[in-house]
């Protein structure tokens, strides 16, 4: 029996209980788990119930609690208050439960509520003019995450990366190259091509402040570089091409994926166009400044001070593009070219008034599917020393933060392994997993919309709240199982009716509400509610553990019993990190 049946068999026998006793079928329940495992197995609340059956919640409980017949499922029934606890036998719960996830696997909490719905997840959106720092970070575990837990709940996903390819800002470092440049190359630099564009970005701001004419000068690149200029496109395609090499690399470092690229440049021309359509049919107007805008309804937007309607604008006197102009296209592209059920753009908190603006617009164009694209905001993620400022040179690098990571992983393993029996190519592997792992459990640990102070001396410790401790659960099992020689091979000849103490009840309660997790982690787009469930598991099993053998159990039975137990646990630990996009080793 499912775990999903298993809790249906409960609900169906309170519910047939009730009816004989009220002379009504129940309108709700809600089912959980006691504060306390003596208390039983699962919980039903009957506050929902008081109303209909004009009683009160204790009353309810008491009532059903005496009439409700043990059978070869349920054990025994007891009231708490306005609670239903309800005892299962252990060779049932625990059966029904390990054989479940061990014969599921890696498809365990995977459900088919998205089956036939297309959602796009856009996420990262650089800029060429700079490396991807800590806050491309967050934003890439997100959007990887978020579209590994639509997929397992039955989701087609497409990830796409919006390129900010095109602008003033990458002017600025084609111009400083071009100025300052001597014809020097991410080669000759021996640096990687986005690090190496990055530079001469900082390097204009640096100028900038000393050179008078020198904002000027970029905007006339700008217009040479919309004018289709042959020498400026040239320049432009070899810094953007070396810009792409790099991130590529730091893509794979990681983990990060995408099915789908849009360009800023090749969109821009698009918005220019739904735009002037817009214009024609009175959803934008001319400002007197020139200006294309779009006023925004005051019942959602509010008034400006002097009482007129707030506004966007679209297009500049000269027709030239803003953000939001190409951001309009490539939200339509989307939908035309992928058939969208829902659309999901994972960008900072600093965006919401534009995405909200965005869509608004949208809608105003008549797009009726505006409704179904939502902004999965994030919140800052700050350094000790506060805010990055990628045009001064004041950011964490993306590369050089996993480097560094790399490192206290590496030195963490060595700690572990002082008599040097590891060789340096394991301990690299080992260390990448880990470090790259912490850096994301400790960006998703939280909910998207919270802001982080990163500590990455935290985020790499093997205790506490973190991704080498889920990590370190999970290789702790894989080491008990490998030395269990083949006896967890057939779960069904298992008798779990020996096991049953608090710890391995508490365990067994975070495998079962594993599946449930899933879907919460999808509905509210928050993965920091698969992060803390896989910690809670990882510390249950650890409590478990630390207070019961294994191998080493008084009896046969008992050693057989645990060790499916705690082989489930493993395969919701690799899962929970696999949504989250992080790489479990068997051995730490």
């Amino acid at each position: 029996m499912s775990v999903r049946k298993l809790k249906d068999t409960v609900l169906v026998k309170i519910s047939e209980t009730a009816e004989k006793l009220f002379g009504q079928v129940p309108d709700q329940f809600e089912i959980s788990f006691p504060p306390n495992t003596d208390l039983g197995h699962f919980a039903v609340e009957c506050f929902g119930l008081a109303k209909q059956f004009r009683k009160s919640p204790a009353e309810i409980a008491k009532k059903i609690t005496e009439k409700i017949a043990p059978d070869d499922v349920i054990q025994e029934a007891n009231a708490s208050g306005p609670y239903l606890n309800i005892k299962l036998f252990p060779d049932v719960l625990f059966g029904d439960v390990c054989s479940e996830i061990i014969s599921e696997n890696h498809k365990y909490g995977e459900s088919s509520h998205g089956q036939g719905t297309r959602v796009m997840v856009e996420y990262l959106s650089p800029n060429t003019n700079k490396p991807l720092h800590l806050g491309h970070l967050r934003n890439g575990a997100l959007g990887m995450s978020i579209s590994k837990i639509l997929e397992a709940t039955g989701h087609w996903v497409v990830k796409a990366n919006l390129i900010n390819d095109r602008g003033v800002h990458i002017c600025k470092s084609m111009l400083a190259w071009k100025r300052w440049g001597g014809n020097s190359t991410p080669e000759s630099e021996g640096l990687k091509g986005d690090q190496f564009v990055g530079n001469w970005y900082v390097r204009f701001a640096q100028e900038a402040d000393k050179i008078q004419n020198l904002e000027d000068d970029v905007q006339t690149m700008l217009q040479q570089w919309e004018a289709g200029d042959p020498e400026t496109v040239k320049l432009w395609k070899t810094m953007n091409n070396w810009v792409y090499d790099g991130f590529a690399e730091t893509y794979k470092n990681f983990g990060l994926e995408f099915d789908v690229f849009y360009y800023e440049s090749a969109t821009y021309k698009m918005g220019k166009d739904v735009i002037q359509k817009g214009l024609a049919k009175n959803v934008f107007s001319k400002d007197d400044h020139g200006n294309t805008v779009f006023h925004l309804p005051t019942a959602e937007f509010g008034q400006e001070k002097s009482g007129d309607a707030k506004k966007v604008t679209v297009l500049r006197p000269d027709d030239t593009s803003l953000y939001i102009t190409q951001d309009i296209a490539t939200s339509i592209l989307k939908i035309e070219e992928h058939k969208l059920g829902f659309s999901i753009y994972v960008v900072g908190s600093e965006q919401e008034y534009n995405f909200k603006c965005l869509f608004q617009i949208l809608s105003s164009l008549g797009y009726e599917w505006a409704k179904d694209c939502y902004h999965l905001s994030y919140g800052m993620v700050y350094l000790p020393e506060g805010k990055m400022k990628s045009r001064e040179g004041k950011i964490v690098d993306a590369d050089v933060l996993i480097a560094e990571m790399k490192k206290l992983a590496v030195a963490e393993i060595r700690q572990r392994d002082p008599e040097d029996r590891l060789s340096d190519n394991e301990i690299n592997h080992r260390a990448k997993k880990i470090s790259v792992g912490a850096i994301k459990f400790y960006l998703l640990r939280v909910r998207p919309t919270q802001t982080i102070n990163f500590d990455p001396a935290e985020s790499i410790s093997f205790d506490g709240f973190t991704g080498p401790y889920c990590q370190y659960a999970y290789a702790r099992i894989c080491g008990i199982l490998a030395k269990a020689h083949g006896r967890t091979n057939n779960v069904h000849g298992c008798d779990f009716s020996v096991l049953g103490n608090p710890e391995e009840l508490l365990l067994l309660q975070k495998l079962i509400q594993f599946p449930e997790e899933v879907n919460n982690a999808v509905e509210e787009f928050n993965p920091s509610k698969i992060a803390v469930h896989i910690f809670n598991t990882a510390k249950a099993f650890n409590q478990f553990y630390n207070k019961h053998h294994v191998l080493r159990a008084e009896n046969e039975k008992l050693v057989t019993a645990r060790l499916m137990l705690i082989k489930a646990t493993a395969v919701v630990l690799k899962k929970g990190l696999e949504l989250l996009g992080i790489e479990v080793l068997e051995n730490m």
